[in-house]
């Protein structure tokens, strides 16, 4: 019974996901309304309280009510989205009730997906909204009761309808869509194989499949956690097989499913909230995150080598990649370029986003369903395919969904009481006139607040309180929010409440913190890379063609020091030499110029030319090789 009212649910879902990528959307509150309703159901339906547990039946009453208060208090919003929006009527008992319902169910469908420390952040905010005037000193307030709290949560476009549901209920909601059935049509194994022919033997091999295929994964997929819970089940178990310590394999995974959250197209569909946000195209926010990103799998990727060369880490065997012949098939490649052709094609002739990705979809289903004819694929199992992308994509807009929601309404309470300026103002105080000492409290306090929440619901966060603080002192707003956004992403593997390393320790079958340390070692560039943008706009597309040259340049050589240092390589048989030598080429990298990019370029490529001259630099050596790992 449950597994049918999930489908179903889930169906409907996805159904209107299609439907209002193809036509556009409803009413802005009449999308809204209708999108949360069915996340919500299917949310209750998916996440069931006290599944297998002796007291289920009251878990199934609770349920119920929550599930019937829903459906009361968005319909009520969806038949009279008119009246609110024009007459922005006085909150009643009614509307309070109904407001208290919301809460309550998104809160606890936030703690079953995903933990307590979201929905407590929530809490705290309307909290504070609610008792501001009992709070001393500058972060206190006038104080809100709880009829214009419910004005602003329930009776408008600025709470629990605002922008980032809407943006859910539209964009986000396509794209989801149209990386499932993407992946459901065979995309999901063919991206898999290209990682293994592309990178499985070179050294560490099975470390840089992990790389490209979690890249590959991220770029399409919503959470670096659920990216680590799919691809990590593949690749944590052929790094074990092939004697990588264990940490370092859940390291690897971990870094490399968060990496495709700063990836363009979808930035862990950061993207296209930070476009509304910012007012800006989301075609310039994806270029402005493309080198970046290419930096950091530079980074990854070349520790990973480094590693891999002085721990003697095995390539993954010949028997076990498929021959190119086979991953380059036309019915497997086929319908992922005509997909991405779809999807680029909306963008670039200036469709809307949601509507761009519908052409991805329907380029997907038109070269997908005739060459699986063609290979007598018999048609059930087309639709049976097809039908589990489209449902599937409805359960992964559970959490997106409950999350926004949440988030937005943490927005309103941040908005509503002037939380977001203060924090902004202290902030400036403390860094005075110094732009990196601001940046580096406002990078360190996003680590913080980013803890233990997906990475969309942490940049919405930041974004509201943080970002302000870079834009105060001059900082570009789409440099100010790239940043909090990349630290807000990093959260998930840095220590204490590293998530993506919790899952991925799971799998491999280690402790998490020497995994979380593999982490932040492979992903060190990273932290920096933000402080690039600061010294660099160029990276992010701010001036000419010679000045993206010169800052692309100067951030590969950046990068390569960096990955050179962290990996701990010997390059001149003098550690202590090795540490100046490459540290005085970070900060040559760090200093703008074409002469300093020069002298760091010059000086990185003599240390390792003098590495090669020396003898039994060949190759690692058998002290190199790691001990066998004795983990459970």
């Amino acid at each position: 019974m449950r597994e049918h009212l999930i489908r179903g649910l889930a169906l409907t879902l996805g159904g209107l996901i299609l439907y209002t990528a193809a036509t556009g959307p409803f009413e802005s509150l009449v999308q809204r309304g209708i999108f949360l309703a069915l996340v919500i159901l299917l949310g209750l339906a998916v996440y069931p309280l006290g599944a297998g547990k002796r007291w289920r039946p009251l878990g199934l009453a609770f349920d119920l009510i929550l599930a019937v208060g829903t459906v009361l208090a968005c319909g009520y919003v969806v038949m009279n989205y008119e009246r609110i929006l024009v007459e922005l009527p006085w909150a009643s008992t009614r509307d309070m009730l109904f407001t208290g319902v919301l809460l309550v169910a998104i809160l606890e469908l936030s703690r079953r997906a995903i933990g307590v420390i979201f929905p407590l952040l929530v809490v705290a905010g309307l909290a504070y909204a609610w008792f501001g005037a009992a709070i001393p000193g500058p972060l206190g307030h006038r104080g809100f009761d709880l009829a214009y709290i419910t004005e602003t949560i329930y009776l408008g476009d600025l709470g629990v309808w605002g922008m980032l549901v809407g943006v859910a209920a539209t964009t986000i909601a396509a794209f989801v869509l149209f990386g499932s059935l993407l992946l459901h049509t065979g995309g999901g194994q063919t991206f898999m194989d290209m990682a293994l022919r592309i990178s499985g033997r070179s050294p560490g091999g099975a470390a840089k499949v992990a790389t490209v295929a979690s890249g590959l994964f991220g770029m399409v997929s919503g959470s670096a956690v659920a990216n680590v819970a799919t691809t990590g089940n593949f690749t944590i178990p052929m790094m074990k097989r092939l004697d990588y310590p264990r940490p370092f394999a859940a390291g690897v995974e971990a870094v490399a499913s968060t990496g495709g959250q700063i990836a363009p197209p979808i930035l862990g569909a950061a993207a296209f909230i930070m476009a509304e946000i910012l007012g800006e195209s989301y075609l310039r926010i994806a270029l402005a995150a493309l080198l970046p990103a290419i930096l950091f799998y530079l980074g990854v990727f070349l520790t990973i080598h480094l590693v891999a060369r002085r721990r003697d880490l095995r390539v993954v065997p010949g028997d076990e990649l498929p021959g190119w012949h086979d991953v380059l098939r036309p019915e497997r490649i086929v319908p992922i370029l005509a997909a991405l052709g779809g999807l680029f094609y909306g963008v670039l002739s200036g469709r809307s986003i949601q509507l761009s990705a519908f052409y991805g979809i329907l380029m997907t289903v038109l070269t997908f369903v005739p060459f699986s004819l063609f290979a007598k694929m018999p048609l059930r199992e087309i639709l049976a395919k097809l039908l589990s992308g489209l449902m599937d994509a409805g359960k992964g807009m559970v959490i997106i969904g409950v999350l926004l929601a949440g988030a937005q309404i943490l927005v309103a309470m941040i908005g509503m009481t002037g939380i977001g300026v203060t924090l902004a103002s202290l902030i400036v105080n403390v860094g005075g006139e110094s732009l990196f000492l601001v940046a580096g409290i406002v990078g360190g306090v996003c680590l913080i607040l980013g803890m233990g929440i997906p990475t969309t619901a942490a940049y919405v966060l930041v974004a509201s309180v943080l970002a302000p603080a870079l834009t105060t002192i001059g900082v570009e707003p789409l440099i100010a929010h790239l940043f909090v956004f990349y630290f807000a992403t990093l959260s998930v593997i840095t220590p204490p409440v590293c998530v993506a390393v919790f899952v991925a320790s799971g799998i491999a079958g280690t402790n998490w913190l020497p995994a979380a340390g593999e982490a932040v070692r492979l992903a060190g560039a990273i932290y920096v890379i933000p402080f690039l943008l600061l010294i660099y706009p160029a990276l992010a597309g701010f001036g000419g063609a010679v000045d993206i040259a010169l800052a692309s340049c100067q951030g590969v050589v950046f990068v390569l020091a960096f990955a050179s240092l962290v990996s701990r390589v010997a390059i001149t048989g003098h550690r202590a030499l090795d540490i100046i030598g490459l540290i005085v080429v970070i900060i040559l990298a760090l200093t703008p110029g074409w002469v300093t990019t020069a002298a760091a370029l010059l000086t990185l490529v003599g240390m390792y030319a003098l590495h090669r001259r020396q003898p039994g630099n060949a190759g690692p050596t058998k002290h190199d090789v790691p001990a066998k790992e004795t983990h459970p």
